[in-house]
């Protein structure tokens, strides 16, 4: 049997995996604060988050000498534990651009998860006091309709790819799907009620391979991005040493020249804000600020200057 920790109802296991993603997080978090732009990395911090909450609330509850009634508790660590299997439609929805999941994330997952909690976690237990009895009815539903999503997914990520099931992008995307995989058993654990260990290991051991995937994911996007900076200059060498001195004559600070060296290529300010990992009303302001000092009024005008003055 697992040892508990700290008085309280988490197990060592538990415990362990607390610790692990919420290292995780404050990493994914702190790149995030450097690149809030990167929205596939703000939809992962959401899912480490309710992973979390799904962690903490599952292990300390229910839990009699927490100042909480027993059922609120339990209310709480079920509606973590069906919050966090809501939410993977839509990751897999907004993360991998998969559009046929749209239905499924907006409407499917509080129709048949959602309302089925409320109904029977919430209400009913509320009424009746009686979770076992709740449990074993109010899971059939979730437990049917998991299968349903797992189907669902495995075919939208099938269609995006088509006949070209050998690209790495697609090879990730079914490495991530056979990760969450596991939380399809989430109903069924709790229909049979198995141990705090068994439970956390299967539905952890999934984040723990998609966080790896994830980091995998984002070493070689940016070393590609890198690559296609290195080798796409915005100048040609000819005139780069030019322009790079009028820059500087007119006063033009680095981000300013890099933007304006990326207009010449004709990028639109969101394609710079994504090559420069800026927003695109800073951009914008870059773009102005150029304008104000090169005394022009338009892009044309301010590249034409600054490569004929």
């Amino acid at each position: 049997m697992n040892k508990l920790i700290f008085g309280t109802q988490i197990e060592e296991i538990t415990a362990i995996f607390i610790i692990l993603e919420f290292c995780m997080f404050l990493l994914q978090l702190s790149v995030y604060a450097l690149r809030p732009q990167d929205k596939n990395r703000g939809w992962f911090l959401l899912l480490l988050f309710l992973m979390l909450l799904y962690n903490i609330t599952g292990g300390l509850f229910p839990d009699p000498k927490i100042n909480i009634p027993v059922s609120i508790q339990e209310m709480i660590a079920y509606g973590a534990g069906f919050l966090m299997a809501s939410y993977f439609p839509f990751y897999f929805y907004k993360a991998f651009d998969l559009k046929s999941l749209r239905w499924h994330a907006l409407f499917g997952v509080p129709l048949f998860l959602a309302l089925p909690y409320l109904i029977f976690f919430v209400i009913i237990y509320t009424i009746n006091g009686k979770l076992d009895v709740d449990i074993r009815y109010g899971m059939i539903v979730p437990f049917i309709y998991a299968l349903v999503l797992l189907y669902v997914m495995l075919r939208a990520i099938r269609q995006k790819y088509g006949e070209n099931r050998n690209r790495q992008e697609y090879i990730e995307e079914i490495a991530m799907y056979c990760a969450i995989s596991p939380w399809a058993a989430l109903a069924f654990f709790g229909l049979v009620e198995e141990s705090q260990f068994i439970e956390v290991l299967c539905t952890n051991t999934g984040i723990v391979i998609i966080t790896l995937l994830f980091l995998t994911k984002s070493v070689r996007k940016a070393r590609q991005e890198f690559n296609k900076i290195q080798n796409e200059s915005p100048i040609d060498s000819m005139a780069q040493k030019e322009f790079v001195a009028n820059c500087l004559h007119f006063g033009l600070t680095r981000m300013e020249t890099l933007v304006v060296q990326w207009i010449y290529k004709g990028k639109s300010s969101k394609e710079i804000a994504d090559f420069l990992y800026i927003s695109e009303d800073t951009v914008k302001k870059h773009i102005q600020n150029s304008f104000r000092k090169v005394e022009v009024k338009n892009r044309v005008g301010l590249i034409h200057k600054l490569l004929n003055r």
